[in-house]
């Protein structure tokens, strides 16, 4: 990450990606928030804070980078589920809410949703029987929609994040 030094010389200020934030609720994803800003464009506190809301507000963004584990090495949560449902919850604000109860892993958003897979695949399923295997370098552009993201293979798969905040009645 670049910014500028006490005398303003433009210089690398970070250089390492940061401890991946990993729900058992979750089982098998890890979250790597990269940056976030208000509507105005400002930074907004440390995108790795476990106060700062999932979800993006009007105009606010996050960039993160998210990874699924293979399909085999996933393991089923273990605990007691209001528990680890807290816990998701304390690292990723919001996040657990905008899933389904009844059908695990289908969400919608407010927000747009650039995402670009960098390594794996990554298969995105969307209402009735609507998906699309997504491989390296494949963009997509998630408009608030309803979807689910899987990785059915036996090797990890890695998506980059750019998240808008916005209405999606209007998306």
């Amino acid at each position: 990450m670049t910014g500028y030094d006490p005398r303003g010389a433009s210089g690398i200020v970070e250089n390492e990606l940061g401890t991946p934030l990993a729900p058992r609720a979750l089982a098998g994803l890890e979250f790597f928030p990269v940056w976030a800003t208000s509507s105005d464009g400002s930074p907004l506190q440390a995108p790795d804070s476990e106060s700062l809301p999932y979800w993006p507000g009007a105009g606010e963004t996050r960039f993160l980078l998210v990874r699924w584990a293979p399909r085999s090495a996933v393991p089923e949560p273990v605990g007691d589920l209001d528990a680890l449902a807290a816990d998701a919850e304390r690292q990723l604000p919001g996040l657990m809410g905008a899933f389904e109860p009844d059908d695990p892993g289908f969400h919608t958003s407010n927000s747009v949703d650039y995402g670009l897979c960098l390594e794996g695949e990554m298969w995105l399923r969307l209402d009735g029987e609507t998906e699309r295997k997504i491989l390296p370098g494949t963009c997509v552009v998630q408009r608030g929609t309803r979807h689910k993201w899987e990785n059915r293979s036996d090797a990890p798969a890695t998506m980059l994040f750019v998240l808008i905040g916005a209405d999606r009645t209007v998306v």
